[in-house]
């Protein structure tokens, strides 16, 4: 009877696992094609990225972000800005843009937020993006430090 009772309780608890996996997937799915989530636009590549933050930053905001070094840029800005980045475009929970990200070389949402505020700075500095080395670096060091 324990034995039935356990193999029960077993059966039970894998097709739970399994039902919040495949409806997880499924979410996953319908979240990547939106273009909006929970009433916020999600960008597709970097250049839409560039036109959202110009429009949520103000100039002055913009000016100062721009003047500061690249690294304390990504820094400095990684739980603030960052944090913005991967919680309202859905960096975690999967978005077009992570997807785009993925496909660039990035996969952790915390990484893509500091590519996008790396590139943005770039981009406001009129520097070349190269996002693919950028990419690499970023990668790297995240390998780096899984391996601590």
């Amino acid at each position: 009877m324990k034995n039935l009772v356990l193999s029960f309780l077993l059966t039970l608890a894998t097709t739970h696992a399994y039902s919040q996996k495949s409806n997880f997937e499924k979410q996953y799915q319908e979240r990547i094609t939106k273009e909006v989530i929970n009433g916020v636009y999600i960008p597709q590549d970097l250049a839409e990225c560039f036109q959202e933050l110009n429009k949520k930053t103000s100039e002055e905001s913009r000016r100062k972000f721009k003047a500061m070094p690249e690294a304390e840029a990504a820094t400095k800005l990684h739980f603030s800005l960052g944090r913005w980045i991967w919680y309202n475009w859905s960096l975690f929970e999967g978005s077009r843009l992570s997807v785009y990200l993925n496909k660039v070389g990035v996969h952790h949402p915390e990484d893509m937020a500091k590519l996008i505020i790396i590139s943005y700075h770039r981009y406001l500095n009129k520097k070349p993006l190269e996002v693919k080395s950028l990419a690499e670096e970023i990668d790297a060091a995240r390998q780096k430090a899984n391996k601590k």
